[in-house]
């Protein structure tokens, strides 16, 4: 059997090796759907999707980061060689299959930043689990004596550092140095601006020390505009650069602004009926610092198995599959995809299941909160139904789940902006896993749910079988329960029912740009 795989994936050795991956794997391939009933429809899916068929579609996306730098970033070799795959597997599976360019704006680095002690005994930290850029930062190359300002160490039992918080803390602070400032009860941005007009050539805020505050895993906002290069870092590292007299260091961040392009890939089912449309999707992107096989390849992997199993089947909805280019630089594929749909376009959506991160090596299994009744903030009508749903497959095969938070984090956010029930699934990302959780999950309480996150380590090795395989399990149920119907979550059903107007939705706002002040 021969595989069109577009651009320049066919030729290549390493689409030779994929296309080695594609052939060795159980895949369903372009053929008839044949019609089913809806009481078979969800159990034969299940029973079809198979995990160790969804991690082979990892070792692909795991495959193609290693030969590009280890990663899939958008704008890159990495990004357009997954796209092709998924592109290519879909087409071949029977699907409509449209690839959707857009440009954005990429913003990272030339060559990953260092942190580096020089003296008294050299050290170099590791980028991103032990420090990161902040990117509204100035790029730079600083090495100079680091000077603590009002540093509390040990840190307080309770969140109280006011390090930085006034301009009298930088009384006796010697221009040119790097000022090591803690987080604590003011904002980042007070405390660079602080900093900066003390003269400091660059600055290091560490996290505060308490537990739940140890980590690097922190996005401050610093403001705009600051003109020197500012780093965010554990409070381990934090506490050792202010605990050794005479400690000097060497950091440099090469930042790079470009306009590029990416892309989704969007496929659609030949069959269905077109005004009762069932969406499921997944971001296909990585971070610049690792090839994002659990963030996002899990999830990718789990929706393309699904939907190639899903075409043995004509259901009486149509499906359709997206896998979203930008996420990681704002949601920006999902939310242009939606914003380019019509009115009526977007009221034929019945539903938008995502799935972001399903195979964390800590994990949780955690459902959207789509009813709100844990964090306040609902979905549009019909994704309490979807919770429920989700909760119910978990519940069948005896396992807890857990609600999370429903925050417009993940490429769930344009779709139910735009009024259209949601839901998906979640393992945990850099939260830190609780005593109580590990009692349920299993795991190891104290560390994050993926310590590999957004990191070089999150590769092929950074997933859990188990929560890839039942998590797909998931998918497969929910789609193929939805894919015939959805009348429990928007009313639909019977062929002849009206499909609810997208003017009679309640869109409901979120607020996906969050960043931690202090």
């Amino acid at each position: 059997m021969r595989l069109a795989f577009s651009g320049s994936l066919g030729r290549s050795r390493l689409g030779k090796g994929l296309l080695a991956a594609v052939l060795i794997a159980p895949l369903t391939m372009a053929g008839t759907a044949h019609a089913d009933s809806p009481s078979n429809s969800a159990r034969k899916l299940v029973s079809a999707v198979k995990g160790e068929n969804v991690k082979r579609h990892l070792k692909v996306l795991d495959l193609i980061g290693k030969a590009n730098g280890n990663t899939r970033v958008d704008g890159t070799r990495g990004y357009a060689l997954s796209r092709d795959y998924v592109a290519s597997v879909l087409r071949l599976a029977g699907y409509k299959v449209t690839i959707q360019p857009f440009e954005f704006e990429f913003e990272g680095y030339k060559t990953p930043p260092v942190l580096k002690r020089t003296a008294p005994e050299p050290k170099t930290f590791a980028h991103v689990t032990e420090f990161h850029e902040v990117g509204a930062s100035s790029a730079g190359t600083v090495t100079a004596p680091v000077q603590a300002v009002d540093v509390v160490l040990p840190p307080p039992a309770t969140p109280g550092s006011t390090s930085g918080c006034e301009a009298s803390d930088f009384a006796g602070f010697t221009a040119g140095n790097i000022a090591l400032v803690q987080r604590g009860t003011c904002d980042f941005a007070l405390k660079v601006a602080n900093a900066v007009a003390a003269g400091a050539s660059a600055v290091i805020l560490f996290n505060e020390g308490q537990p739940g505050r140890t980590t690097a895993r922190v996005n401050p906002g610093i403001g705009e505009n600051v003109p020197v290069p500012v780093f965010f870092t554990s409070f381990a590292v934090g506490d050792e650069l202010a605990s050794k007299p005479g400690t000097t260091v060497s950091l440099s961040f090469d930042k790079l602004v470009e306009t590029r392009t990416t892309s989704n890939v969007i496929a659609e089912s030949r069959w269905g009926r077109g005004d009762n449309v069932v969406v499921a999707g997944a971001h296909l992107d990585s971070v610049q610092e690792g090839p994002g096989i659990n963030d996002n390849g899990s999830g990718v992997g789990g929706v393309l198995e699904v939907a190639l199993q899903m075409a043995k089947h004509k259901t009486g909805n149509k499906v359709r599959f997206g896998f979203w280019g930008g996420e990681e630089f704002g949601l920006l594929g999902s939310q242009y995809y939606v914003d380019h749909l019509s009115e009526q376009d977007k009221a034929n959506i019945a539903l938008y299941l995502n799935f972001d991160m399903i195979a964390s090596p800590n994990f949780v299994y955690q459902v959207y909160d789509g009813d709100g009744d844990v964090f306040g903030v609902p979905g549009p009508e019909g994704s309490a139904q979807i919770e429920k749903d989700f909760q119910s497959f978990y519940a069948s095969r005896g396992l807890q789940s857990k609600a999370s938070e429903f925050d417009g984090r993940s490429d769930y956010k344009a779709f139910i902006d735009a009024g259209i029930p949601g839901g998906g699934l979640f393992t945990g990302a850099e939260k830190v896993k609780t005593a109580e959780e590990a009692a349920i999950w299993g795991g190891t309480a104290g560390i994050e749910y993926d310590p590999c996150y957004h990191a070089p380590c999150d590769t092929i090795k950074n997933i859990d079988d188990t929560a890839l395989d039942v998590n797909s399990d998931a998918i497969a149920m929910l789609m193929g329960t939805y894919a015939f119907d959805t009348e429990a979550v928007n009313g639909i059903h019977a062929p002849g029912k009206a499909h609810k107007a997208a003017a009679t939705r309640a869109a409901v706002v979120h607020d996906h740009d969050k960043v931690e002040l202090s």
